[in-house]
């Protein structure tokens, strides 16, 4: 008995030691300014700000529960299937940490050690700009879901290649996203003179069927910038289309959102954004929906030889684009050989939060490899944002049809493309360095996540801390995401973990070593050369 209870003191002494509290000051301001207030900003597309404390104790149960069900921070793919760049995503410890704070009452904490607050002005992030323009002055009439385009004009007498792509929303409170299309076809001034004042009403594209999409904006998008001798053509004497999204109960509201644009120099190489996978062309069985059913469609396409002696493609990143009807999508590619490389998998559609999402690195398909998409469309009551479970649904623009879409930024091959590195951040920086409790662990712990030699052409040595007792899962992959070996030690100890592996037989080229440690992932590239 007394062995007893001489363990339970011990134990509650052990509680009461490590028990933290949690506080708005030293914890949960530093991972709201990091993660959230791009959005949350007195004036911003956020319902509330969270700027600062006294908005967020009031909005305190809705962020606990938005952060439980994943719904905030808006980033709807899986992250266990594919990773880009750029991710607007919670830690896990991020979540404990913000749930906890909410459990505890939310408590403020000493001011004193809170970071300063974030600003959020409507300039540019971009510096020696090319072209800018706004698309006027625009009173919002409608009191439900609007989409307006606004023309642009150019006037270049000759082609340009954008290397860098900038919307600066006009008011960020109500401009929800924003497609951006470019177009030469005169159809487009037709349109925009026909409708009564600035701009003219259209869902889902421009109206034309010669517009090309070459960016987006939802809120939190940083500029769009190219990999260096890389752009995307703008024709001479196109108009710029911007298709903007206003919300129910908007109305009354002004925009003046601005388009800013840097032109390449020197030799550059043309991107393409285009819809590869499309309901009009790839489709099984035709995007048909009859009432109150349950559909599962696939899209497929062959990458084709684009020219003598180009038989490879390079792609930047992907965006698929559906309605309401549709509840999920998943694309991949098969490479000849039957290697298969995910690409996006977003396992609940919502059309509200659509993007464009950037690989950390270059994806490179050779000729004959086959891109597929499966997708599933709900129109039935159980589906809370289907028009009309009652009604067929056939292939459209309008907010009652449906769409299924596949966008692809990319362009010819070229050696090179793969190795090019867009985003390597594996433990995400904090707003101004702000800190909050754990987060210095996690810098250690990444600190002391080693791989060497490195390069290598034979063998390569893993080691890293290993903090508290759990499962430790090591994965070497290449640049499609492929895992190439895999190792699982289930019941880790605390200490120093290590584990030799075998890269004899794999070809020269980049690759990843990835620990996932608890709640935790670690990534650090490594180099194979022969």
């Amino acid at each position: 008995m007394k062995r007893i209870l001489l363990s339970a003191m011990i134990l509650c002494g052990w509680s009461a030691a490590n028990a933290q509290t949690y506080t708005w000051a030293e914890n949960t301001a530093c991972i709201f300014y990091t993660n959230c207030t791009k959005c949350h900003f007195p004036g911003g597309p956020g319902p509330f700000s969270l700027i600062d404390y006294a908005n967020a104790f009031v909005a305190r149960f809705a962020i606990k529960q938005a952060v439980l069900d994943n719904y905030m921070p808006p980033w709807p793919p899986d992250e266990n299937y594919q990773t880009y760049a750029h991710e607007r995503l919670l830690t896990q410890q991020e979540k404990d940490i913000i749930v906890a704070w909410v459990d505890q009452g939310a408590i403020l904490g000493n001011v004193a050690n809170a970071p300063t607050p974030p600003t959020y002005g409507g300039g540019s992030q971009l510096t020696g700009l090319d072209f800018t323009a706004s698309m006027g002055t625009y009173v919002n009439p409608q009191t439900i879901d609007d989409y307006m385009c606004f023309v642009i004009p150019t006037s270049f007498g000759v082609d340009k290649y954008i290397s860098d792509i900038e919307l600066v929303p006009g008011n960020r409170a109500i401009v929800h996203h924003v497609l951006i299309y470019q177009d030469t076809n005169p159809i487009i001034n037709t349109l925009d003179n026909n409708y009564p004042g600035l701009g003219y009403q259209n869902f889902g594209g421009t109206g034309s069927t010669t517009s090309k999409l070459i960016a987006g904006y939802v809120p939190g998008s940083q500029p769009l910038s190219f990999p260096a001798g890389m752009g995307m053509k703008l024709d001479a004497n196109a108009n710029i289309i911007l298709q903007i999204h206003y919300p129910q109960g908007t109305d009354g509201e002004l925009d003046s959102s601005r388009i800013n644009l840097k032109f390449a120099s020197g030799p550059v190489r043309e991107l393409t954004l285009a819809p590869i996978l499309n309901h009009s062309t790839n489709i099984n069985p035709a995007l048909v929906i009859p009432p109150n059913t349950v559909m599962n469609f696939t899209e497929t396409f062959t990458i084709p030889s684009f020219s003598p002696g180009a038989d490879s493609v390079t792609i930047l990143s992907i965006a698929p684009h559906m309605h309401q009807v549709a509840t999920s999508i998943k694309v991949y590619a098969i490479r000849p050989g039957n290697d298969t490389v995910p690409l996006i998998d977003i396992p609940n559609w919502d059309f509200k939060w659509q993007g464009l999402y950037d690989f950390r690195q270059p994806m490179v398909f050779s000729e004959g490899s086959v891109v597929i998409a499966e997708a599933v469309f709900n129109n039935t009551s159980s589906n809370v944002n289907a028009p009309n479970p009652n009604n067929w649904v056939y292939a459209g623009e309008a907010t009652t049809d449906e769409m299924m879409l596949v966008y692809f930024d990319y362009l010819v091959y070229q050696p090179g493309d793969a190795n090019i590195i867009v985003d390597t951040v594996t433990v995400k920086p904090t707003y101004n360095g702000c800190q909050f409790v754990g987060l210095e662990d996690m810098a250690n712990a990444y600190a002391q996540f080693n791989i060497y030699p490195n390069p290598t052409g034979d063998f390569v040595n893993v080691s890293f801390e290993q903090y508290e007792e759990g499962d430790v899962k090591l994965t070497l992959v290449d640049l499609s995401g492929k895992i190439i070996t895999e190792y699982i030690q289930p019941e880790t100890g605390i200490g120093t973990f290590t584990k030799t592996i075998d890269v004899q037989t794999l070809p020269s080229g980049m690759y990843y070593i990835r620990v996932f440690n608890g709640s935790e992932m670690f990534s650090k590239p490594l180099v194979v050369t022969k």
